[in-house]
């Protein structure tokens, strides 16, 4: 079930926005393993989709749709794929469940476009087991959301991304969302955190413009900043983020990897010729909590079947026409 990890992959969406990215100082991981020092570099750039997980109607996973959106997506332009986020309803999966999905698409990508996989817990053993296990299924990267509902300390948030990163040798980007999680990992330990080997990156969740413009600023280069807030995305790059791990273009792949190759070379008004269409759809995505709109819309698109699982519900009917109105909006 092992597959292969390069490290670098050299597929045209990730081309495409290298001489802007290389200008933003690219992180190099350095791994020391069994008393040899192996060097390889990592560069995640621009749209990075936090991929849905079909489901048939009883809740059962979609095989057959799982693999065609992976090729849709590399048709599309989407330069990474992340499996088994929040967006993947990571939550509700068994670790069997999870670990399937993840060997799927690593199987399905082929090298061909990067992996990552959502590795984090509430429970550093957890995290620290599940990230061994993505890292040996032949993953890029893990993604690692902040342990959740025990509210740890900012130096326990910094000993569990250290803990997990000394103790597995694969890219890792943290993950805050804190109007997921409740809880908030500060930019000072995201700047303890770039000094660890292995920690290459933040998803940035917290559509807080400001904020993450300062920890871009601060880290100066040390680590790449992600936004994972399609709305406020654009603009981040715009200030030097390296890319968008995006709910939106689950929908709209194409849409989104133009938008962010534009960001990543700062061609301001591309940006806003690109982004107008989609506001609606930023918006309408999160009308109720996700992944519940962004399956709707797959769904309506007939790219998956009408399967989620409990404790997420179908969309509710009185949403349905400002989301299929946002979709239209988009060109859908």
């Amino acid at each position: 079930m092992k597959g292969k990890n390069t490290g670098f992959w050299g597929g045209s969406a990730i081309i495409a926005c290298l001489p802007a990215a290389a200008s933003l100082r690219l992180p190099t991981v350095i791994f020391s393993a069994a008393g040899t020092e192996k060097m390889q570099e990592y560069r995640f750039c621009g749209s990075l989709v936090a991929m849905v997980t079909p489901m048939h109607p009883e809740g059962t996973l979609d095989e057959g749709a799982l693999t065609a959106l992976v090729e849709w997506h590399i048709r599309e332009g989407t330069a990474a794929i992340v499996a088994m986020g929040t967006t993947g309803e990571s939550a509700t999966l068994t670790v069997e469940e999870h670990l399937w999905v993840v060997d799927r698409v690593v199987r399905q990508a082929a090298g061909r476009i990067p992996v990552i996989a959502g590795t984090g817990a509430n429970s550093t053993q957890e995290a620290l087991e599940l990230t061994r296990a993505a890292q040996k299924l032949g993953v890029a990267g893990c993604l690692l959301v902040t342990p959740y509902y025990n509210k740890p300390t900012q130096e326990g948030l910094y000993r569990h991304f250290r803990m997990i990163a000394e103790q597995v040798e694969v890219a890792q980007i943290l993950y805050n969302v804190p109007g997921r999680t409740g809880v908030d990992l500060s930019n000072e330990t995201v700047l303890r955190l770039a000094e660890v080997p292995g920690i290459v990156g933040i998803k940035d969740a917290t559509g807080q413009i400001a904020r993450g413009q300062e920890l871009i600023a601060a880290l100066g280069g040390r680590m790449a900043v992600y936004s994972g807030d399609d709305p406020t995305a654009a603009a981040l790059m715009l200030l030097g983020a390296q890319g968008n791990i995006s709910v939106t273009a689950n929908v709209v792949p194409g849409a989104m990897a133009a938008l962010c190759r534009a960001a990543l070379q700062g061609q301001v008004d591309a940006v806003k010729r690109l982004d107008a269409p989609l506001r609606a759809l930023h918006r309408e995505l999160f009308v109720e909590s996700n992944p519940i709109p962004v399956k709707w819309a797959l769904a309506q698109m007939g790219k998956i079947d009408k399967g989620i699982r409990l404790p997420l519900t179908w969309l509710s009917l009185m949403h349905e026409e400002r989301l299929q109105q946002a979709m239209a909006q988009a060109g859908l």
